[in-house]
């Protein structure tokens, strides 16, 4: 919430999405400026954790979905653990052409489906285009795009006292349980 003076100089709290809604001409307008508000808003409070993405291919003719991803994703959200910003399903039919689903267009999909309205659509089409060109045809791919909000304490003391992220990285669970499997050490590589 954000205290605005209106005309009688009042102090009202007012909300920055309605605010962008109000001042925009479209929807998209609105969308934008309403993202660009929460940004600001949480480089200002400096409260942001680490953004981070995630796609996950399911090969044609091998994926069953059952819900179960959907709702573990949704736990996390709903826990506080992440804060989702984007959820998109590529898809990639047979002749390579490509179909983007943006996670308002997927149907119920439960608390997931509610995503952080101030700043969604995190992906650019350059993305999509890219993750598509890594996948097999006939594929299904999810992408998901988070905060991780339970860094963020971290990440705010780590900015305050002049520190900067200089490396990041994931190790993949397939490579660490076939390393652990085969009596490597993971750290060895």
């Amino acid at each position: 919430m954000t205290d605005i003076r209106n005309d009688s100089e009042e102090v009202v709290d007012t909300d920055a999405a309605q605010i962008a809604e109000e001042l925009a001409e479209t929807e998209e307008d609105a969308d934008l400026v309403a993202a660009l508000t929460a940004l600001e808003e949480a480089a200002a409070d400096d409260e942001l954790g680490p953004i981070e993405y995630l796609v996950v291919e399911f090969p044609a003719g091998e994926s069953t979905f059952t819900g179960e991803a959907i709702a573990q994703l949704a736990a996390l959200a709903d826990a506080g653990t992440v804060r989702l910003l984007d959820v998109v399903v590529v898809y990639k039919d047979e002749d390579g052409e490509i179909d983007v689903l943006e996670a308002d267009n997927l149907g119920d999909l439960g608390s997931v489906g509610v995503l952080e309205a101030t700043i969604a659509q995190m992906l650019a089409d350059e993305d999509l285009v890219d993750i598509a060109d890594e996948m097999e045809p006939g594929s299904v791919a999810g992408v998901v795009v988070w905060e991780n909000t339970w860094a963020a304490p971290f990440a705010v003391a780590v900015r305050r006292n002049g520190g900067e992220l200089i490396s990041s990285g994931r190790i993949p669970t397939q490579s660490l349980i076939a390393a652990i499997a085969s009596g490597d050490d993971p750290g060895d590589e």
